[in-house]
């Protein structure tokens, strides 16, 4: 029996444009020597917990964006391009390093440490519960 091809990433739908403003307007909150995960990026963007419409968002950054792209991490503090592409896992370990953000031994960054306090998006008013 033939396997079939899983669709390619960017074959997939992915969120409209404007919604990955929205994410790249909640990393640049992100100050220096600060970082987040994907996850925390999304809900304070108000896509819940969806890390992956964060990190799609911050795939299709063009080269030379001002977004601080390298302030987000992996759950658990992990550089997730290490499994893409390691010239951009160092040059993100590179960036937070300067930035003064510390590794442990296995490569990943404290969260407790420098995780950046991120606000929840609102819902809006018309979908707020009423009390």
């Amino acid at each position: 029996m033939k396997r079939r091809a899983a669709a390619s990433p960017r074959a997939r739908a992915r969120p409209a444009p404007s919604a990955w403003l929205r994410i790249y307007a909640v990393v640049r909150r992100i100050p220096r020597g600060r970082v987040s995960t994907y996850g925390e990026v999304a809900a304070a963007a108000g896509f819940g917990r969806a890390a992956r419409v964060a990190g799609w968002a911050l795939h299709a950054l063009p080269p030379g964006s001002d977004v601080p792209w390298h302030r987000v991490v992996a759950a658990g503090g992990r550089l997730s391009l290490a499994r893409l592409d390691l010239d951009a896992a160092f040059t993100q370990r590179l960036r937070l390093e300067k930035e003064g953000v510390r590794f442990d031994a296995r490569g990943r960054v404290s969260l407790a440490s420098c995780a950046a306090k991120l606000p929840a998006a609102r819902r809006p008013a018309s979908v707020r519960r009423r009390d």
